[in-house]
């Protein structure tokens, strides 16, 4: 996505176009699964002079705003991706934290049914697959 595509996609969503704005969403979306050191690292790549303070504004008004997804694996930091809106799921590595998307498996939100849903109008489904990645597998072996 190019950055007349980022201003468009945040004025859409009710959002001042920002460098800082840009240079975060354009860090999300290169770096699926960052964490916020990550984050500001590739944004500081693309903006040298951005400081700690507004990436982290940037990261709660997108998160706010439905553009980026926060995500927090039990044990894991904080997490940022750009994919949204589609219920897709995440595997993580127990040995080194990869982390990778998994789709729906039924391709519609929600895709579990809850046992009782206490009255809730329910509209997404949170699944973590834990497990070990191909690289941490075979250095078991």
């Amino acid at each position: 996505m190019a950055d007349e595509d980022f201003e468009q996609v945040l004025r859409a969503a009710s959002l001042r176009v920002t460098r800082p704005r840009l240079a975060v969403l354009a860090a999300v979306r290169d770096h699926p699964h960052a964490d916020t050191e990550s984050v500001i690292d590739a944004a500081r790549r693309e903006l040298p002079e951005v400081s700690h303070q507004a990436v982290y504004d940037s990261l709660h008004a997108l998160t706010a705003a439905g553009l980026v997804r926060r995500i927090q694996p039990s044990g894991s930091v904080a997490r940022y991706e750009a994919r949204i809106g589609d219920n897709h799921h995440h595997v993580v590595c127990r040995s080194c934290g990869a982390i990778a998307d998994v789709d729906c498996a039924t391709g519609h939100a929600p895709c579990l049914t809850a046992s009782d849903d206490h009255g809730f109008i329910l509209d997404e489904a949170e699944v973590v697959y834990w497990g070990r990645c191909p690289a941490c597998s075979t250095a078991r072996s």
